[in-house]
């Protein structure tokens, strides 16, 4: 029989480790606003990432709407075409004008595309940490600290990222994570903002709840808000996985290494170059096929898929690039964008992932070379 190995897969806890910390849910017959359990995940989060201000909400995509928001922005906003649609999508249902910048050899906004597409109508940058590999996060600081931009970074692929032995949270102006179920690490569904101004609290809690204010003796709706609370099945869910995290990040580090070794010799076959003063999450694992390589990204995913193997073009179209955004008059500089969206190509990345299979994969690639 053909061995299958998946693309992805979630990091599944032990289910009876699960049903224990649900119990209490038919106890206090809480489910959701607020209750116990998204109150102590919120907390365990905020202990891990260093951080005081920390709010959850059901999705990511909710998250960094409400991020956005937020700050009440308007005119023009630097942001990356290399990234899942959720982050232009936002920029866009928050009524900015998303311009669409180059990226580098780390697959994410390169500074120097920002420095050049600024403008006075430019009022924020915001943009993924793609594949869990963070941007260059000090260059673009010191953009925004000079030209008086905020940063907002959809984090939705970089939980558990490090910069300089911090969290990648602690960079620009708030960041978001997604915890869906296919993520480093989940809650099921979920996100997460973190962020600077502890003031803005209040107004999180409102745009995640319909906008409602409660008072003791009427209520009111200060701000035109949508459903966006994360629910007690969901905080649990996060609340037993975290205790594992590390763990996970420990074994796709193990991974991500195996690869490396099993790739270096195969020409035409690009890894990423993993820095030393970086703890990534290894989110993903992807690969550059050159020409080199004798035949093209598109035709090495068609061979791994008749050998069983998943993999993933992400991303084969940039946002700018969809039927939604393309005729819609933005401006672009993504010349290496388009090159790149070409050739990449992710490998299966799970913790669960066995070493035999990765070489196997490998040794698929180096059969199939030209």
């Amino acid at each position: 029989m053909k061995k299958e190995i998946k693309a992805t897969q979630p990091a599944l806890i032990d289910i009876e480790a699960y049903i224990e910390e649900i119990k209490s849910i038919w106890d206090t017959k809480i489910m959701t606003n607020n209750g116990e359990k998204v109150n102590k995940f919120r907390q365990m989060l905020m202990d891990g990432i260093g951080c005081d201000n920390v709010d959850l909400f059901v999705n990511g995509h909710s998250a960094l709407l409400i991020a956005i928001k937020s700050l009440g922005l308007k005119g023009e906003v630097i942001t990356s075409p290399f990234t899942f649609i959720s982050t232009t999508n936002a920029i866009v249902q928050n009524g900015l004008t998303p311009v669409f910048g180059d990226i580098d050899d780390s697959y994410n906004l390169d500074p120097a595309s920002v420095e050049s597409l600024l403008t006075d109508k430019t009022c924020a940058i915001i943009t993924p940490h793609i594949f869990g590999i963070p941007c260059k996060v000090e260059e673009i600081g010191q953009i925004a600290k000079k030209h008086d931009l905020k940063v907002i970074y959809d984090g939705a692929q970089a939980f558990g990222t490090k910069v300089n032995g911090k969290s990648i949270a602690h960079y620009g102006d708030m960041t978001m994570f997604s915890f869906h179920a296919i993520k480093v690490f989940n809650s099921i569904e979920g996100g997460a903002i973190v962020y600077r101004d502890k003031a803005l609290h209040k107004l999180f809690e409102l745009y995640r709840n319909f906008g409602i204010s409660y008072g003791e003796t009427e209520n009111d709706v200060d701000v035109i808000g949508i459903n966006a609370k994360m629910n007690e099945f969901q905080a649990a869910m996060g609340i037993v996985n975290l205790s594992r995290a590390e763990e996970e990040f420990a074994l796709r580090k193990r991974i991500a290494e195996k690869y490396c070794e099993c790739l270096k010799d195969i020409p035409g076959i690009k890894t990423y170059d993993y820095c030393e003063d970086i703890d990534y999450n290894y989110a993903y694992f992807p690969i550059k096929v050159n020409d080199e390589y004798g035949m093209t990204r598109d035709k090495l995913w068609i061979k791994l898929k008749e050998n069983g193997i998943g993999s993933r073009k992400l991303y084969d179209k940039l946002a700018c690039d969809y039927t939604c955004y393309k005729n819609a008059g933005y401006i672009r500089s993504t010349r290496n964008a388009d090159k790149v969206k070409e050739v990449a190509l992710d490998l299966p990345m799970y913790g669960t992932l066995k070493e035999e299979d990765v070489i196997y994969i490998c040794e698929m690639i180096k059969r199939f070379k030209v």
